[in-house]
């Protein structure tokens, strides 16, 4: 599947009226660092810290910058700080189909598909997909059309009744992982976009087949138990139950709004009857 642009939405988490030392002080609370370990990591005195939260002080540009990486605050909730401390947003947002980014489409293009034939896609920071290898193709067996239009979802391609759920021995468990982590992400963003798509999947019934069936490969056939070292994702295809674990990679200091909001997803076979099934199909 091509790399294609999202037409996501995420709001930024500071409120539009407040000015930058209230913003300043609501990640630090939140972040539940002291004013005065605040100051020490970010070469400045306590005194100073107090002054920009309560508006007595303006902070430079640099200093907005400085706070806001010791805070660990997204890339796009930075550019809110500035904008609310009256500066310009230091981080471009560069749509992904952009020439300047043909580099890392093709880069994540190359990746996914050098994981073949295990699963793995890049999705933003909504959830949707902007790219996937044959292996998630392969796992989207049966979904029907109307959930395959895009922009493709991965949480709601996943936990929807009619989608990849009935599928899903482990129903249960890995409903309440991606649940999880998308109230981790709203407590980070606290974006609309993301908190309304939480409240539709989270609303989703679970199956009354969810969380049944045998640990085996085989629907038929049991096999000995598989001591995971993770949390399994395990789905049926085409008359077995294949078990997955995930796991998530972002780009490392990333400069741009739209690259710090990727997310690449890789499924690794969880068992050798998985792995085994998986080389067969690509054989």
């Amino acid at each position: 599947m091509t790399i294609v642009p999202t037409g996501t939405d995420i709001a930024a988490a500071t409120p539009a009226g407040k000015g930058v030392g209230p913003l300043l002080r609501a990640w630090r609370e939140r972040r539940r660092v002291s004013q005065l370990e605040l100051a020490l990591r970010a070469d400045s005195s306590a005194r100073h810290i107090s002054f920009v939260e309560t508006g007595r002080s303006r902070p430079s540009e640099e200093m907005v910058l400085r706070l806001a990486e010791h805070l660990d605050v997204p890339v796009r909730e930075r550019n809110s700080l500035l904008l609310a401390a009256g500066y310009a947003p230091h981080y471009p947002e560069t749509p992904l189909d952009d020439p300047a980014l043909d580099a890392l489409r093709e880069g994540l293009e190359r990746l996914i598909q050098g994981y073949e034939p295990y699963p793995a896609l890049v999705v933003d920071a909504g959830y949707d997909v902007v790219a996937a290898n044959r292996g998630i193709t392969m796992l989207l067996d049966g979904v029907p059309e109307s959930l395959l239009q895009p922009p493709l979802n991965a949480m709601r391609l996943t936990l929807h009744p009619q989608g990849m759920a009935p599928r899903i021995r482990n129903l249960g468990e890995w409903r309440g992982h991606l649940l999880a982590q998308m109230e981790r992400q709203i407590a980070l963003h606290r974006s609309e976009p993301l908190r309304a798509l939480y409240e539709e999947v989270a609303a989703y019934p679970a199956p009354e087949t969810a969380d049944g069936g045998d640990d085996g490969d085989s629907l038929d056939e049991p096999s000995p138990a598989v001591p995971y070292f993770a949390l399994p994702m395990r789905i049926e295809h085409d008359g077995r139950v294949l078990s997955f674990v995930s796991s998530i990679s972002t780009f490392n200091t990333p400069m741009d709004v739209t690259v710090s909001e990727l997310a690449i997803e890789t499924f690794l076979p969880a068992d050798p009857a998985t792995a085994k099934y998986l080389h067969a199909l690509g054989d």
